[in-house]
Parts: structure tokens; sequence; C-alpha cells
């Protein structure tokens, strides 16, 4: 077995598929322009595989499929608001199971699809304006 295979095969054991463990890792800020709108790279990855970096602040509820990634560590968890009030350097991310959570210092990289658009979750009642579903993460 060559060492490309093996490595193939390694990655997607770990869950991560192929095409995703090589495409570049979105920073949070390319998701906004100044102005707050999203950006025409926001747009145009909307519905598509994503990978983002940043740091898991602390979740809402124990056992969630449910995060916050930010771009710099944060101890406690970021707002709860209004989408007016949504800071361009967080995104909410949907989980398919309950996760570990990551220490809130750890980089990570988030894998999933991109959302776009106000949305209020029925359970935690946190509003977003950006999010990723289906998403699974790994340290960076």
């Amino acid at each position: 077995m060559d060492r490309r295979v093996f490595l193939t095969g390694l990655v997607c054991f770990a869950g991560v598929a192929p095409a995703e463990a090589g495409d570049e890792t979105i920073r949070l800020r390319n998701f906004y322009n100044k102005d707050q709108s999203f950006s025409d790279y926001a747009v145009s990855m909307q519905g598509t595989r994503v990978a983002v970096s940043g740091f898991m602040a602390p979740p809402l509820k124990a056992d969630s499929q449910f995060f916050v990634l930010t771009s710099r560590p944060m101890a406690v968890c970021p707002f709860c608001e209004t989408s007016a009030d949504w800071p361009d350097d967080i995104l909410a991310v949907y989980t398919k199971r309950v996760f570990d959570v990551a220490p809130f210092n750890v980089p990570i990289v988030t894998h999933g699809t991109l959302e776009l658009g106000t949305y209020k979750d029925p359970e935690t009642g946190f509003v977003s304006r950006v999010r990723i579903v289906n998403a699974i993460y790994d340290r960076s």
C-alpha cells in the first residue's frame, strides 16, 4: 500500500472527506463586508461545504448539537441577542450529533454546509445570521 492511499484512507476513517482535508480554511472575517452585509465570497459559498477556523465558545447547554465558533478564545458564551446585534466574528455551528466540548482556547477547524440569513434556534433561542450545519470539527 502506498503512503497516499494509506493517508487518504486514514482521513476518510477520521470522518473528513479527502476534498475537505485539502480545502482552504476560511476565516470568519471573510463572510462579511465592512457594512455588516454578507461578502460576495459568502454569498457564492452558500449551500456548499466549507472549512472555518476558530475557537469553540463554551456551549449554552450540556449535551448539545450546537456551539458558537469565535475568531478568538472566549471564556463565556457570546451573544444570544437579535440579528441586529450579531457580531461579524462568530459563527453558529450545528452538528449532527452531541459533540465533545473543546477547551475554549484550543484552535479548531469546523467543516460543514454554509447557511446565510437570520435564523432563530427553536430550542435555545439563539439568533444567527450565518451558520454551518451538518458540521464536524477537529483540532487545527
